[in-house]
């Protein structure tokens, strides 16, 4: 985490409007973007997602009553948005949902988003979804514990690791996983060449069918904020009827956490990770080494 160390140069780019992904990748010489460029980036933009949506929120309610009609379709009893940033997916939503589910998560890599996406759900009235940081490549969730994944364009920055996501966020699905991810399949030549510029995913749908999951969907999104990054529609089932009561674990070897008043601890991993303001810090490289953590 050698970038940590330039964070109030970043800060600096923030404020003149540069890209910091691109700075970021820049440095290294990096042609994939790296989680750790995705997180310091998104932290940096903070609070711009709840401002836009309150400013003009027509497309983004939208865009989820479409959502919404996929899922009120389904039956579950668990929820969970991966990269839920600061909710402005999530919340909406869950004013369409004709059945709140019993069980609503949602996690991302920067800890800043969380806060707001808190706050957010808070003036909703929603109180009780449980949101933590996380990352995709490390979900400290359990195997087929969640009924219904879904993401938007939450692994859009990922590409070149298309197999890597697909197959964390399959193992945590129970029933199944929605991406509402950039389609290149669907994109002008425009659209292709900016995604590759970008570092986006290209691959999704050729990697589901290598990997020999059950599409039962696949198409255009009706709704899409951008003509040259078009919204792709792809529903996966997995046959599985688990019912997984804790679902959250520590995300290096996947065994049980339990909740105390300032972190969650796994007593057969012996790692402890620390809750801020409320929020579990659960991505791997926030694990505190606590083997007398009981004692």
């Amino acid at each position: 985490m050698e970038k940590l160390k330039i964070l109030q140069r970043i800060n600096e780019l923030y404020a003149n409007n540069q890209n910091i992904i691109k700075y970021l990748k820049e440095l290294d010489g990096n042609e994939r973007n790296a989680i750790e460029d995705i997180l310091i980036s998104y932290d940096f933009q903070s609070g711009t997602y709840i401002e836009s949506y309150k400013t003009n929120p027509i497309q983004k309610d939208e865009y989820c009553n479409q959502l919404a009609k996929i899922l009120n379709q389904l039956e579950y009893r668990s929820l969970l948005e991966v990269g839920v940033g600061e909710a402005t997916t999530l919340g909406p939503l869950l004013q369409r949902l004709e059945v709140i589910p019993d069980k609503c998560f949602g996690f991302d890599l920067s800890w800043s988003r969380v806060k707001f996406a808190n706050n957010f759900l808070g003036e909703l009235g929603y109180e009780n979804v449980e949101l933590f940081t996380g990352d995709m490549f490390d979900i400290p969730l359990k195997d087929n514990s969640i009924d219904i994944v879904y993401s938007s364009h939450s692994v859009e920055p990922n590409g070149g690791r298309e197999k890597e996501a697909l197959e964390e966020l399959y193992r945590i699905t129970n029933k199944y996983l929605i991406l509402l991810e950039p389609s290149f399949e669907f994109a002008n030549e425009e659209g292709k060449s900016r995604m590759r510029e970008h570092g986006y995913v290209t691959e999704l749908y050729a990697t589901v069918k290598d990997l020999g999951y059950e599409i039962i969907e696949h198409r255009l999104f009706e709704v899409s904020s951008n003509p040259l990054n078009p919204t792709g529609l792809m529903i996966i089932r997995k046959e599985s009827d688990e019912e997984v009561l804790e679902p959250l674990c520590c995300p290096v070897t996947k065994t049980d956490i339990i909740k105390t008043e300032s972190a969650y601890f796994s007593s057969e991993s012996l790692l402890a990770y620390p809750v801020i303001q409320g929020i579990p810090c659960l991505l791997p490289q926030n694990a505190i080494v606590a083997t007398k953590f009981l004692v």
